[in-house]
């Protein structure tokens, strides 16, 4: 793994600048909208585009990880279905956001280190 692969995936990680790994990549703590550009490099976020990508992986990783829960719970537990309401209601909620920071922040940390850009046809 070479230095520009350490500081992309610490950059994911951290949902940081792609380039620089300090800047913040969001415009704030609690929100997915990414900020103008970084304030430690300068680096334009315009290019950036994660697409469906992260809600596509997030969605698999939320199902197999709120589903598996809720079935632990039911048969080692076995509450009433309240509880399960009151349980997985706030904890799908709150890994829904975490889990979709993580994944822009990593699809697009990906997207600089690759340079990918949208695809055009070439018309001569």
């Amino acid at each position: 793994m070479t230095e520009r692969d350490t500081i992309v995936l610490r950059a994911a990680l951290k949902c940081a600048c792609p380039r620089c790994g300090e800047g913040p990549l969001f415009a704030g703590p609690l929100t997915l909208t990414l900020a103008p550009r970084c304030t430690r490099c300068g680096l334009d976020y315009a290019f950036m585009e994660s697409g469906d990508g992260p809600a596509v992986f997030g969605i698999l990783i939320l199902g197999f990880l709120v589903l598996g829960g809720a079935l632990l719970v039911e048969f080692k537990l076995g509450p009433p279905v309240w509880v399960h309401v009151l349980l997985w209601g706030p904890v799908t909620f709150t890994l829904a956001f975490l889990v979709l920071r993580l994944l822009k922040a990593a699809l697009i940390a990906l997207q600089f280190r690759n340079a990918a850009g949208e695809g055009r046809l070439d018309r001569e």
